[in-house]
């Protein structure tokens, strides 16, 4: 039995993105009224979106102490990272948020999908990659830059439902958030290559031996 708990983690963490994801689409109507459907509606969200970053930790960690780590769960816990990040960003540009500045729906719809596709395409192709090594029997499990890229991710997340529930308006907000989104995707963009890099000597690697 302990040695599904890595597992067992993993899909809880799918279950918190999909009611996650679930509540970021219904939260803007009643914001924008001035309301909210109870409080701390996106207070919550926000918590279950911690909770489901802590399981990522704890999964990994499960994993090597149990010594269960497995091809399954180098495969599947990147999976679900990927539906957490990847859908919260389509979510975002499906809702028009963050607000910046005085930008029009117009300009913010363009940043937001353009944002979301950066981010799935730099996660498609760090997947294929992974599907070719893991094929061949090559382990291409989580570097310290996929993690750092990971973490700014879900710092940028955090940081646009505080902003949605707290200080939609505040100048020193779409400054904070457009701050933390330039990083964002600078350490996405870096990753990727840098995965790109890691292909090209895994592949060297049989040539040199």
């Amino acid at each position: 039995m302990l040695k599904l708990i890595p597992n067992i983690l993993t899909f809880g963490r799918l279950v918190l993105t999909i009611v996650f994801l679930v509540m970021l689409l219904l939260a803007p109507p009643y914001y924008a009224d001035g309301e909210v459907p109870f409080p701390g509606f996106l207070d919550i969200a926000f918590i279950i979106f911690v909770t489901a970053g802590i399981t990522d930790m704890v999964d990994g960690l499960a994993a090597r102490r149990l010594n269960v780590a497995s091809k399954f769960g180098r495969m599947m816990d990147p999976l679900a990272d990927k539906i957490l990040v990847c859908g919260t960003f389509i979510c975002f540009a499906l809702i028009g948020q963050p607000k910046l500045f005085s930008l029009g729906p117009a300009a913010l719809s363009v940043i937001h999908w353009s944002v979301a596709g950066v981010l799935i395409a730099r996660e498609a192709y760090v997947t294929i990659i992974r599907h070719l090594a893991e094929s061949r029997g090559v382990n291409f499990a989580a570097t310290v830059s996929g993690k750092l890229k990971m973490f700014l991710q879900s710092f940028a997340i955090g940081t646009v439902v505080i902003k949605m529930a707290h200080i939609q308006t505040a100048t020193w907000a779409y400054w904070f958030t457009t701050i933390a989104y330039l990083i964002m995707l600078t350490a996405t963009v870096i990753s990727g290559l840098l995965a790109t890099r890691r292909r090209s000597d895994k592949a060297a690697a049989p040539e040199n031996n």
